[in-house]
C-alpha cells in the first residue's frame, strides 16, 4: 500500500468512526427521549394502520425508483455516456443501499465503481454525475421545504415566524433545514461559476505542476470533472429534464409520508396534510445530510415528528409512528431493492466501495482492470 492508499484508508476509518459514534449518540438521544413518549401507545398506533394504505405507500415509493435510474441517465447523457434505465435503478438501489449498511456514505463509491466497471465511465465523470444529481437533490428539496412554508402562511396555518419561533422542537430542524439549503444553492451556484472557468484555469496549473506527474493528473481529473458538471450546466434542456426527474422523485418521497400520515389515522384537511406532510418530508431529509448517524435515523424522525406535532393536533405518539413508519418502510424498500441489486449485477457492496474508495480518480477513462464481467 502507498501513501496514498494509506492516506485515502485512514481518512476512511475516520469517517466511518464519526459515523458510527454519531449513530451511538444519536440512538442514545432516542432511548432518552422516548421517555417522554408513550412507547406502548406508539406501538398501538403503528399496530392500528390501515394496512391498504400503506400497501399503497409501499408501492409509491417502490415505483419512485425507476424515476430515480432514469433520472441518472438524463444526466450521465448530458455528459455523453449512456446506460439503460434498467441498470442505472440497479446501480442507484446499490449505491443508496451501501449507504445504508456502510459507514461513511460510501454509496457514492460504490456507484463509480458500478459506472467505471460495467459501462467505462471514467471515475471524473462518475463522480460529477453524482455530484450533479445530489446537487439536484438538495436544491430541490430546499425548494419543496420553501415553498410549504410560503403554503402554510397563505393557508393561514402559520407563517414562518410561528414555525420557527414557537413550535415546540420546530426552531432548531428548520434551523438546520435552512443552513443546509442554503448552503445546496450556495454550493450549486459556485459549482456552476467554477465548472465554467475551471477549463480556462486548468491549463495554467498544469504547466506549473509539469514536474510533478501526479499532481498534473489530479489536475486533469479535476479539469474533467469540473468539464462534465460544466455540460450539464450549460444545457437548458438537460437541467429542464433531470430538474422534473427530481421534482418527480421528492413528490412520490412525499405522497409516501402523507399516506402513512393517513394509514395512521391523522385527522386532518387534505391540503393542510399534503402541506405539512411535505415541509416535514423536506425539513427530515435536508437534516439527514448531516453526516450524524447511519442512513439518518434518528434525525428524520425528530424532525418530521417536530414538524407534525408544532403545526398540527396530531399528538406526539402519533406523529412519531408515523415518521418512524415511514423512514423503516423507505429503508425497507431500498434494502429489498439493493439486494435484488447484488444478485442481478453480481457485485459485492463491500468490494465496490473499497474500489471506488482506493481507485485512483486521475487514470485514463480506460476500462478498469479489477472490473468484474459486464452484463
Amino acid at each position: 500500500m502507498d501513501d496514498r492508499d494509506a492516506s485515502a484508508s485512514t481518512g476512511l476509518l475516520t469517517q466511518r468512526r464519526m459515523t458510527i459514534a454519531g449513530t451511538a449518540i444519536v440512538v442514545v438521544g432516542l432511548v432518552l427521549a422516548a421517555r417522554a413518549f408513550d412507547v406502548d401507545r406508539i406501538g398501538a398506533e403503528i399496530a392500528g394502520a390501515n394496512p391498504r394504505m400503506l400497501a399503497l405507500a409501499v408501492g409509491v415509493y417502490a415505483a419512485s425508483w425507476p424515476l430515480r435510474g432514469r433520472r441518472y441517465a438524463d444526466v450521465l447523457d448530458a455528459m455523453g455516456h449512456r446506460a439503460g434505465t434498467g441498470f442505472l435503478t440497479m446501480a442507484v438501489f446499490a449505491s443508496q443501499t451501501a449507504n445504508l449498511a456502510i459507514p461513511a456514505r460510501a454509496g457514492d463509491a460504490v456507484r463509480a465503481h458500478l459506472m467505471r466497471a460495467r459501462k467505462d465511465v471514467p471515475y471524473p465523470a462518475g463522480f460529477a454525475s453524482l455530484a450533479v444529481e445530489r446537487a439536484f437533490d438538495l436544491v430541490t428539496v430546499a425548494a419543496l421545504a420553501g415553498g410549504s412554508i410560503l403554503a402554510l402562511a397563505a393557508l393561514g396555518e402559520a407563517t414562518p415566524w410561528t414555525i420557527a419561533g414557537e413550535m415546540a422542537g420546530g426552531e432548531r430542524a428548520l434551523t438546520v433545514a435552512g443552513g443546509v439549503g442554503a448552503a445546496a444553492v450556495s454550493a450549486a451556484v459556485a459549482a456552476l461559476a467554477l465548472s465554467r472557468s475551471g477549463a480556462e484555469i486548468a491549463p495554467g496549473l498544469r504547466e506549473r505542476a509539469a514536474s510533478h506527474p501526479f499532481v498534473e493528473r489530479a489536475i486533469d481529473a479535476a479539469a474533467e470533472f469540473l468539464a462534465d458538471v460544466a455540460v450539464v450546466a450549460r444545457s437548458p434542456r438537460a437541467i429542464v429534464a433531470i430538474g422534473l426527474g427530481s421534482l418527480l422523485v421528492w413528490s412520490a418521497d412525499v405522497v409516501t409520508a402523507v399516506l402513512v400520515l393517513a394509514a395512521l389515522g391523522a385527522e386532518l384537511d387534505a391540503t393542510v396534510l399534503i402541506v405539512v406532510g411535505t415541509l416535514a418530508v423536506s425539513v427530515g431529509n435536508l437534516a439527514k445530510v448531516l453526516p450524524l448517524s447511519q442512513g439518518g435515523i434518528g434525525l428524520y424522525e425528530a424532525a418530521f415528528t417536530g414538524l407534525v406535532v408544532g403545526l398540527t393536533p396530531v399528538g406526539a405518539s402519533l406523529a412519531l409512528a408515523a415518521a418512524i413508519v415511514d423512514h423503516a418502510l423507505k429503508n425497507v424498500v431500498t434494502l429489498a431493492g439493493g439486494a435484488l441489486a447484488v444478485v442481478s449485477l453480481n457485485v459485492s457492496l463491500s468490494e465496490a466501495a473499497a474500489n471506488g474508495e482506493t481507485g485512483d480518480v486521475v487514470r485514463d477513462a480506460g476500462p478498469d482492470p479489477d472490473a468484474e464481467s459486464a452484463d
